[in-house]
């Protein structure tokens, strides 16, 4: 899609992005970060005897990158809501790319809404997290 937001329609694709790959590095960085030490993204021996074949990406690494997707797109402050499932681990060596759509807009005196359908997947197809965004913007010429 090419233009602003307030121009978008139904159907329209956002901008996808891409992060990754996914690294031990990058795993230790966003714990220090975020706080979130869980030994199951940091420790291969914790996580084998967790069930898990290897250390793998925090839900909430994923999570920003996808809420990336939309507040680069349309700003932080438009995003309203996310409704989120985590659907599959984002294991160490992959790289996600986050896609959106506009599923829905409504146009009213208070501005426009948008509904998104937004999605992060490794690159061979797998879905890792998906769900809905909802976007509030001003009528072109509006402030903010």
């Amino acid at each position: 899609m090419n233009g602003a937001p307030t121009a978008a329609r139904v159907g329209d694709a956002l901008p996808e992005i891409r992060f990754g790959p996914i690294t031990r590095d990058r795993l230790a960085r966003f714990a220090k970060a975020s706080g979130d030490h869980n030994p199951i993204h940091l420790d291969s021996d914790f996580a084998r005897a967790a069930g898990a074949d290897e250390v793998f990406g925090h839900g909430l690494l994923t999570m920003g990158v996808l809420t990336r997707l939309v507040s680069g797109w349309c700003g932080q402050a438009a995003l309203r809501q996310l409704d989120l499932r985590f659907l599959a681990k984002t294991p160490l060596g992959t790289v996600l790319v986050c896609t959106g759509t506009v599923t829905a807009r409504r146009d009213d005196a208070d501005g426009i809404r948008l509904t998104l359908a937004i999605a992060a997947a490794l690159e061979d197809g797998t879905c890792v997290l998906a769900g809905t965004a909802l976007v509030a913007l001003p009528q072109p010429g509006e402030n903010a």
